[in-house]
């Protein structure tokens, strides 16, 4: 082994992550095949940590692994990658931007919901195949048809 490379453990320390999640981003492509010792351990290059640190990061930002393989990847065929990062970021904010309009409309229709509580308990009891405050909602527009 020379210096330059490092046992799973120790890059797993130095990286902040679990050796388990390494063995996995392997597994999946995100990393490349490590290279085995004689004694079969793998071996990582010092390189690994910040590639291991880039990961962590773009998961905190809401990059999906399959996102990260693509971008990994790209970076691996000696291309810069961030045009097409610049495209996942602009991507990210739309369905963003839905999903909180999406939370925010399911927080109003639970504030409304809690709202008619007491008064649909006096008319309805407690009537209904499960739940009747929830069975006397009405579908949202949106969802499953």
């Amino acid at each position: 082994m020379t210096r330059t490379q490092l046992f799973i453990g120790p890059l797993a320390k130095q990286a902040g992550v679990n050796p388990k999640t390494i063995r996995y981003y392997e597994a999946i492509g995100v990393l490349p095949p490590a290279q085995r010792g004689e004694n079969r351990y793998r071996l990582y290059p010092k390189e690994t940590i910040e590639l291991l640190q880039f990961i962590t990061k773009a998961k905190a930002l809401g990059f999906t692994l399959s996102e990260i393989k693509e971008i990994v990847g790209v970076r691996r065929q000696d291309q810069q990658p961030c045009a097409h990062v610049r495209s996942l970021v602009e991507q990210k904010i739309v369905d963003l931007d839905q999903m909180l309009a999406d939370f925010v409309a399911v927080r109003k229709r639970l504030k409304r919901l809690l709202a008619g509580w007491e008064e649909r308990a006096k008319h309805h009891g407690s009537q209904g195949v499960v739940c009747p405050h929830i069975e006397g909602e009405p579908l949202p527009s949106r969802g499953y048809k």
